[in-house]
Formats: structure tokens, sequence, C-alpha cells
């Protein structure tokens, strides 16, 4: 049993490594790349690559595989969840309001995630656990909240009276729905993969449908599939390159989420593999010199999520 926790652990932390790498690959990026080109760059590499994987792991096995019918049907909906709703509700708050803005509400996924999965898995956890949760959680708000950023009202109206359409519009303008929607649809893909590992042990395949779910859907809605071909030549090759290797991060970071699942908490899981903060500040502030002009504030963030992880991980 403590063995198993451990494993999953170490599963869940290998998914952060790769979470956190792929921040400063897409960062680079971007600086290169269109968002919404790089975006179907990386999903159709992350398909491209399970296969690869599935391939070599089908080879090698030495297990039979077995049709589970309820744990396809999960991996598949999860795809659907966290690879399409999920990042579409991500990149648009990050075009729409900028990744600092966008980010803010990703610190509330463990939140969604420990609701959910009491109600599904009837996953409970520990005091200790809460406590390391609630430790990690403010710290990584501290590091993502920068003030103004999150209900912001222009002056013009300061000295209209509340009504119920200026509220709604401030909701709006927010980004609120945006936030909550990402944060809210990354927590049901969560479950649903915990409920799937659960019942049918294939992480590499489970990571394989949702990547083939979400593309299907994101070349099915997206309106720029039609000038795709003629975008790729017209690229930078370099970024090409960049967004190729944030889909093969991306997609072993899931993986290793997904079989991290099998072992530990959804919810725990979820808050280790979502503290990239705690390892990006650092990589940024010595690799890129500090250009992002982290401050005291970012790091006393980062040191309280580190302590709670590591509450978290000690936890038996």
């Amino acid at each position: 049993m403590a063995s198993s926790l451990l494993l999953g652990k170490l599963l869940a932390i290998a998914a952060l490594l790769l979470f956190s790498v792929n921040i400063l690959v897409t960062k680079a990026a971007t600086s290169r790349l269109s968002l919404n080109l790089g975006f179907m760059i990386s999903v159709t590499v992350n398909l491209l690559f399970c296969i690869s994987l599935f391939g070599i792991e089908f080879l090698f096995r030495t297990q039979e595989l077995h049709w589970n019918s309820y744990g396809f049907m999960l991996f598949l909906l999860a795809g659907v969840f966290s690879t399409y709703f999920g990042r579409w509700f991500f990149f648009e708050g990050i075009i729409r309001f900028g990744p600092t803005k966008a980010s803010i509400f990703q610190v509330s996924s463990p939140g969604f995630v420990a609701i959910i999965a009491w109600v599904v898995l009837h996953e409970s956890l520990s005091n200790l656990a809460l406590a390391g949760m609630a430790l990690a959680v403010s710290g990584l708000l501290l590091v993502a909240y920068v003030p103004g950023t999150v209900f912001r009202q222009r002056s013009t109206d300061a000295a209209r009276p509340a009504s119920r359409t200026t509220l709604a519009a401030s909701i709006v303008q927010s980004g609120l729905l945006l936030g909550l929607g990402s944060s809210a649809s990354y927590a049901v893909g969560t479950v649903l993969r915990g409920a799937a590992i659960r019942s049918w042990h294939e992480p590499i395949l489970g990571a394989l449908l949702g990547a083939a779910s979400g593309l299907i859907l994101h070349t099915v809605f997206n309106l720029n599939m039609r000038n795709f071909h003629s975008d790729i030549k017209a690229a930078d090759r370099a970024g090409i390159a960049l967004y190729g290797a944030s889909g093969i991060l991306t997609i072993l970071g899931q993986i290793c989420s997904i079989a991290s699942l099998r072992y530990i908490l959804a919810s725990l899981s979820n808050l280790i593999t979502l503290s990239t903060p705690v390892l990006v500040i650092p990589a940024s502030y010595f690799l890129l010199k500090n250009r992002e002009g982290i401050t005291l504030k970012t790091w006393i963030g980062g040191t309280l999520a580190v302590i709670g992880i590591g509450v978290i991980v000690m936890n038996k």
C-alpha cells in the first residue's frame, strides 16, 4: 500500500516536471508562431506520438489487452472535457484577457476535483492532506494574483448604480465564465480519468483516446482548419518544432498524470500536477534573468506551495 502511494506521488511529480518544462517551451514558441496554429500542431503531435508509444507498448507488453467499454467511454469523454473544453476555455481566456488573469482561475481546479471526486468516486481527504492543499493553493494564488486583474470595472461604470445588467456584464468582462469554465472542465476530465484508470489500467491508451476525441472536436469546430495546410507551409520552422515538442511533453505529462490516478486520490494528483509555478518561477528567474519581474511575493507564494505539496507527498 505504501509503495503504491509513493508510486502515485512520483508519477504526479513526473507530470509536474513535464508540464513545467512545457510552459517554458510554449513561452518560446508563442514568439514565433500564433497560438491557434501552434495549438493545432501540439494536439496533432499529442495523438501521433501517443499512437507511437502505444504501438511500442503493444509489441512488448506481457499481458493481453482486455476490452473495457466503460473505461473506453470514460477516457473518450475525459478528452472532450480536458483536451477540448478545458484547453479551449483556457486559451480563449489567454487570448482575451492575458496569461496572468487566465492562470488565476486554474488555482480553483483542485477544489473542483475534490468536490466532484467526493461525490462521484467517494474520495475523502485526511485533515493533514486538506491542510497541505489549502497551503499549496494559497501559495499558488499568491503567485498568480495581480491586484486589479480579476474584477476590474471601467471608471465610467463607477458612477452607475449596481444592477443585474451591469453585474452580468462585469462577470463576462472579468473572464470569470471562461476561467471557471476551464478550471471546471479540467476537473471533470481528471475525475473521469480517475474512474477510467481504476476500471481499465491502460494509461497510454487512455491518453491516446482523450487526445483523439479532443483533436476530432477541434478539427470539426475550428473555423481556421481550411487554412491549416497553407499556414503550416508559411510558418516559422523553429516555431513548429517548439510546438511539436510541446505536444510530446504534454502527452507524456498526461500519461504520468493518468497513471498516478490509479494509486492516489484525484484531488491530490491534480494539485501536484497543477503546481507548475513551483518549478517555473526559479527556472524563469535564473534562465531568463528575471525578465518577467519576479517579486518577493512570487517567491513567498512559491515557497508556501512547495511546503503544502511537501505535506501532501509526506502524508501517508
